[in-house]
């Protein structure tokens, strides 16, 4: 929502005197001004920013006695910045998630890159690790206003992950500030496997 002010000169008038009004409108600032998303996931900062990236949920588990419960099982969220190698930002499952931390900050540089991946870890092993450059789906960045791949549950859907549904509206589009983005990723299921219903991009 645009916001402005509305001065006026002089502020006491006689009648029959018109002031000079003067005022003026701030229309907010979106990311793509700021920065080119390239899909899936690739970040690339026109200018010098700030970046602060928190965690909103995780959602792999693991089900037993004939799906009849789950566990949630741990995961790693990763970063990459420029050319440097992807570091660990998260580790843990969802009871360990505060989305009001903050797990990575620093300034990124103009044109320096900025790209994300994922895995989980599974009886004494780790998952493949997908990231915005494994040529696949799996990790996707979306922005305020775009909507979801067509895997994500709805927005009523009862599989749609309670971390998930504040950063939805009612018609599934995604609702986050004019300067975020977010960051979807699916580590159980290839991209193969894009028709089964647990490739739903909310792990």
């Amino acid at each position: 929502m645009p916001v402005g002010s509305l001065t006026a000169f002089p502020t006491v008038v006689r009648t029959g005197t018109k002031p000079t009004l003067t005022w003026g409108i701030t229309y907010p600032s979106v990311v793509v001004d700021y920065i080119t998303v390239t899909p899936p996931s690739t970040l690339t900062p026109k200018q010098n920013l700030f970046c602060d990236i928190r965690i909103l949920g995780q959602g792999v588990t693991s089900t037993s006695n004939g799906g009849s419960t789950f566990t949630y099982v741990p995961t790693e969220a990763q970063v990459k910045y420029d050319t440097g190698s992807y570091t660990r930002i998260f580790y843990g499952t969802n009871t360990a998630v505060n989305p009001n931390t903050i797990v990575w900050t620093r300034q990124t540089l103009k044109d320096k890159r900025l790209r994300f991946g994922g895995r989980y870890y599974f009886n004494n092993s780790w998952s493949t690790l997908y990231t915005s450059e494994s040529g696949t789906q799996n990790v996707r960045t979306l922005v305020s206003g775009q909507t979801p791949p067509n895997v994500l549950p709805a927005y009523n859907a009862p599989s749609l992950e309670s971390f998930l549904r504040p950063y939805l509206n009612a018609s599934g589009k995604v609702q986050i500030g004019p300067m975020d983005v977010i960051v979807f990723m699916e580590l159980t299921h290839p991209d193969s496997q894009n028709t089964d219903p647990g490739y739903d991009l909310q792990d």
